[in-house]
């Protein structure tokens, strides 16, 4: 068991001395995971680099340890006899596709087309085709797997260091002079909490689960961000688009899955980012 600095919010966390394990484990090394694995009857994957821009070596930075980190941990929990395996994927991996109906909300149907993102130096969305990989694994070995594909995650923090999202989030309050009045779609990081349970549980949960609230534009976002944060100097105007993707989410729902006003979402992030000094 390992405990450091890093971690320290999670130690803190109620019966975290009774109930939590932390174990040090590489995703490119099977025999850390497969360790980490042992004796579980339920996994959930997580962990992916989401790079800030473009990253320096895209194989090495983000797309192997995407592919070949999922197929280790997916390798080690059929060794290791999991029953299920939850893999949290993204909607990176649905809505880069060229040849989806225009119009039409992405639902579990729609793939992003491999060979456009890397076209188009997409590595993120590349990245996440990792998805397809482990259904392909699932085929192959009869693993269970389930995936869940959220939007762009924000919340409330439980450290103190700013992840991907989050900065994209906080470009908004940032100070643009001019910002386009898109569709955004978010969710609300303890919905996506919510939702793994969800996917491990119910027996008849399958296949993929598109993860979001309902899209908000982009300036009705500043106005409920004025509210909680009035000195931030926002956008002075808006540029119109017609590039507003949705997404259909009646199948996660059925699981029982809701999601928090994104009012209060953006309410209790802006607290917690004042809290922690991210703001400032």
């Amino acid at each position: 068991m390992i405990s450091d600095e890093k971690n320290a919010h999670l130690m803190a966390l109620e019966h975290a001395g009774d109930r939590l394990q932390l174990f040090k484990a590489d995703m490119l090394d099977y025999v850390s995971v497969e360790s980490a694995v042992a004796g579980c009857e339920g996994v959930f994957h997580v962990a992916s680099p989401v790079p800030y821009g473009q990253p320096p070596n895209p194989e090495a930075d983000v797309i192997a340890p995407a592919v070949t980190g999922t197929l280790n941990v997916l390798r080690a929990c059929y060794e290791a006899k999991v029953k299920r395996v939850v893999v949290v994927s993204s909607v990176a991996a649905v809505f880069n596709n060229p040849n989806w109906p225009k119009g039409k909300a992405f639902d579990e149907d729609s793939w992003s087309d491999e060979e456009y993102c890397r076209k188009n130096e997409v590595w993120y969305l590349l990245s996440k085709m990792s998805e397809r990989e482990a259904f392909g694994y699932a085929a192959k070995t009869g693993l269970d797997i389930v995936t869940i594909c959220p939007s762009l995650v924000i919340g409330p923090l439980m450290q103190s260091t700013v992840n991907t999202s989050v900065k994209i989030f906080l470009g908004y309050i940032k100070g643009y002079e001019i910002i386009e009045d898109r569709l955004r779609n978010l969710v609300d990081v303890r919905d996506v909490a919510d939702a793994l349970p969800l996917a491990y549980e119910n027996s008849e949960a399958s296949g993929r689960y598109i993860c979001s609230s309902s899209p908000i534009r982009v300036s009705d976002m500043m106005n409920i961000l004025r509210t909680s944060y009035p000195t931030s100097p926002y956008p002075k105007s808006f540029v119109e688009v017609e590039d507003n993707i949705t997404y259909n989410t009646e199948k996660i729902q059925k699981l029982g899955w809701t999601f928090r006003p994104i009012e209060e979402t953006i309410r209790d992030s802006i607290e917690c980012y004042m809290a922690l000094g991210i703001l400032n």
